[in-house]
C-alpha cells in the first residue's frame, strides 16, 4: 500500500471513530511485529520491531539479532499469511480503541439528555443510534403506550454507561424521573440557572409527575416560572411526554403545609402527622374525597411518593368516629388522665390501630404512662382493633352484596323490558279489533239486497 493512503487511513478512522491518531499508529506497528513474529515463526517479543513515519506513512520493519545488529526486512518478503494476521491484529486493535472512546466519552454524558434516531425493536427494547454509537432502551425505561418507527427522532437521556462483554452497553430511558428534570432544565432558565430548585418529584411514567418547586428568590415566583406565559414552558414539556400530565406543587419546610400542597387539586381540611408511623391522615370533605385519591389512587400515591409521609385520607365523620372509638376505649381504663389523651392527639394518635402500632414504649416515653397502664391501655387498642376490622370487614361484605343485589336487579328489570318490547306490550295490552273495510261491507250489502229481492220476486209469482 502507498505510505500516504495509509497515512490518509489513519486519519480517516481517527476522525470517523474519535480514536487517537497516534494510539492508532502504534497499532498499526503492532499488528507488522505480529505478522514478523508468524512469518518467522519467533516467539522472542523482542525480536522485531517496527516504526510507522506519522508524516509519511512509511513502515520500516526490522530484525533484532543476538549480536546486536539489526536487519531491515521488506514488507513485501512477509506473505500473505503474515498479512492476514496484521489485517486481524489491526481490527481488533480497532475494535477495542474505538469501545474504548466510546466508554469515556458516553461515560461522561451520563445524565444528558440527547437526541438519537429510533433504530429497531430488539425483544421489546428500542435501539437508538446516538451519533456514532447505538443505545437502548430497555421497556421498564420507556413511557407505557409510546411507539416509535424507524427513522422517528428519539429524546431521552443517558441512564448508564457499561461494559458488557465486548461492547459497550448505553442504557437510555424516557420513563426515569431524571428525564422530566432535564426537560425543565432546557425548557425552563431559572432551574437551569439554579435560581429555581426541584426539591422533589414523583413520577408514574405516561400517566402524571408532581414535581415540587422552591425558588431562592423571592421575586422569582417558582410555580409561575415553571408554567410559563399562558402555559408555555409547561406545554413543551407536556408534548415531549406525549401528553402526561405534570403537577406543579409548591414546596414547604413544614411537612403539614407540603402534603396539603400535594394532594391538589383537592382542598384539605385539616393535616394530622404521626412521627412515630411517618403516617400523615388527612381530613378532606365528602365532595372532595374521590378528587384527593385520584383515578385509581394515582393522586394520593403520588403525594406520598412526593412528601415520603403514607398518606390516609378521611372523611370528618370517619375521623371524628376513630377519635371517639380512642377516647371511649382508653377513658374506661382507670388511671388515664385527659393530659395523655391530649399527648397522645399531639403525636398523632387518632385511632386504636394508631396506638396498637405505635406500641408500648412511645406511651412510656412520650406520654408519660406508667409502664403497666401503657401495657393495658396497648391491650385494649388491639382487642377494640380487632373488633373494628371485622365490623369493617362485615360492612363491606354486607356493601358488596348489596350492589350485586342491585346489578341483578338492574339486569332483571332489563331483562323483563326487552321482552315487552319484543312482545308488543305483553299479555295485559288491550286487543285492539281492525278497522272495517268500506269495499268489503259494500260488496256484502249488494249481495244481501239482491238475494232479498230474487226472494221477493218469486213470492209474487206463486200468489
Amino acid at each position: 500500500m502507498d505510505p500516504a493512503e495509509t497515512i490518509r487511513f489513519i486519519d480517516a478512522i481517527s476522525r470517523d471513530r474519535n480514536v487517537d491518531r497516534d494510539l492508532l499508529l502504534r497499532d498499526l506497528e503492532q499488528a507488522m511485529i505480529s505478522a514478523a513474529r508468524r512469518h518467522f515463526n519467533s516467539l522472542d517479543t523482542e525480536e522485531f520491531a517496527c516504526r510507522v513515519d506519522p508524516a509519511t506513512g512509511q513502515i520500516t520493519l526490522w530484525q533484532m539479532h543476538e549480536d546486536g545488529s539489526s536487519e531491515v526486512i521488506p514488507l513485501e518478503s512477509l506473505g500473505r499469511i503474515p498479512a492476514q494476521t496484521a489485517k486481524q491484529v489491526m481490527i481488533q486493535r480497532f475494535r477495542d480503541n474505538e469501545r474504548a472512546g466510546i466508554l469515556d466519552e458516553f461515560g461522561k454524558r451520563v445524565g444528558e439528555v440527547v437526541t438519537g434516531t429510533a433504530h429497531r425493536y430488539e425483544g421489546g427494547s428500542l435501539v437508538v443510534q446516538i451519533d456514532r454509537a447505538e443505545g437502548f432502551m430497555p421497556r421498564s425505561e420507556q413511557i407505557p403506550g409510546e411507539q416509535f418507527h424507524q427513522g422517528d427522532r428519539v429524546r431521552c437521556v443517558i441512564r448508564d454507561v457499561r461494559e458488557d462483554g465486548n461492547r459497550v452497553k448505553i442504557v437510555l430511558s424516557r420513563g426515569h424521573p431524571d428525564f422530566i428534570r432535564r426537560l425543565f432544565e432546557a425548557e425552563v432558565p431559572e432551574v437551569a440557572e439554579h435560581v429555581i430548585e426541584l426539591k422533589a418529584m414523583a413520577r408514574e411514567a405516561g400517566f402524571r409527575t408532581k414535581v415540587a418547586v422552591a425558588s431562592i428568590d423571592s421575586k422569582v415566583d417558582a410555580v409561575g416560572a415553571c408554567v410559563g406565559v399562558r402555559g408555555s414552558r409547561i406545554r413543551n414539556i407536556v408534548d415531549e411526554l406525549g401528553g402526561e400530565k405534570i403537577d406543579i406543587v409548591r414546596w414547604n419546610e413544614s411537612s403539614q403545609i407540603l402534603i396539603g400542597n400535594a394532594l391538589k387539586p383537592a382542598e384539605v381540611e385539616e393535616v394530622s402527622l404521626c412521627f412515630e408511623l411517618g403516617r400523615a391522615t388527612i381530613i378532606v370533605r365528602e365532595d372532595q374525597l374521590s378528587l384527593a385519591i385520584g383515578r385509581r389512587g394515582q393522586n394520593v400515591r403520588l403525594a406520598a411518593r412526593l412528601t415520603g409521609w403514607d398518606i390516609d385520607i378521611l372523611t370528618p365523620e370517619e375521623f371524628a368516629k376513630g377519635l371517639e372509638t380512642l377516647e371511649s376505649t382508653i377513658k374506661a381504663i382507670e388511671g388515664v388522665e385527659d393530659a395523655m389523651l391530649d399527648r397522645m392527639g399531639a403525636l398523632g394518635m387518632i385511632s386504636v390501630f394508631d396506638v396498637e402500632e405505635v406500641g408500648l414504649n412511645t406511651l412510656v416515653e412520650d406520654v408519660a404512662m406508667e409502664s403497666g397502664l401503657a401495657e393495658t391501655v396497648v391491650t385494649a387498642c388491639a382487642d377494640k382493633a380487632r373488633l373494628v376490622s371485622e365490623q369493617q370487614e362485615r360492612e363491606k361484605e354486607e356493601e358488596a352484596r348489596r350492589k350485586a343485589e342491585e346489578a341483578e336487579a338492574a339486569t332483571t328489570d332489563g331483562g323483563e323490558a326487552a321482552a315487552d318490547s319484543i312482545l308488543g306490550g305483553g299479555g295485559d295490552a288491550p286487543v285492539v279489533e281492525p278497522a272495517p273495510d268500506a269495499e268489503a261491507e259494500a260488496a256484502a250489502a249488494s249481495i244481501l239486497d239482491g238475494e232479498e229481492s230474487s226472494l221477493a220476486s218469486e213470492h209474487s209469482e206463486e200468489a
